[in-house]
């Protein structure tokens, strides 16, 4: 077990920001392992939104489902997996930080949790997480700056 972050400045007000990442479904405009998601049930986030998708990792593809487990809006997110994988986000989360002139610092984490044989590979999977988090962190960046 073990966790990976990534800490961003966004040129957009937090409400800009939390909108954005709170939807879910803009996933795969910043990841670009997601190949697929929905959100059920439809409407604004909430805690115990669910969110379903495909991913792809190291070529394998899987099904994951995330429940949003808090929601304070401009401040934070937090979920966890409930899926049944081999490795698993035990908990994530966004927090909000508002900054000057209307930007907002962003950090994302993952805890990251082997299951069965997972448990050999979580270690693996952690350190490509860590390896990719700076840039992960530009993805979401660049990806909320051009959706306003």
């Amino acid at each position: 077990m073990g966790q990976f972050e990534a800490t961003v400045e966004i040129d957009r007000p937090v409400s800009e920001v939390f909108t954005y990442l709170a939807e879910g479904t803009n996933d795969p405009k910043f990841s670009p392992r997601v190949l697929a998601i929905t959100k059920t049930p439809d409407g604004p986030t909430a805690v115990g939104t669910v969110f379903t998708s495909t991913v792809k990792d190291a070529g394998m593809k899987s099904h994951r489902e995330i429940r949003i487990t808090e929601l304070e809006p401009g401040a934070r997110i937090r979920w966890t997996e409930t899926s049944k994988n081999i490795v698993t986000s035990k908990e994530g989360g966004y927090d909000f930080v508002a900054l000057d002139e209307g930007r907002t610092r962003l950090r994302i984490f993952n805890e990251l949790e082997g299951h069965g044989l997972g448990k050999l590979i979580v270690g693996f999977a952690l350190s490509q997480a860590r390896k990719d988090a700076p840039a992960f962190g530009q993805r979401i960046k660049t990806a909320v700056e051009a959706a306003s």
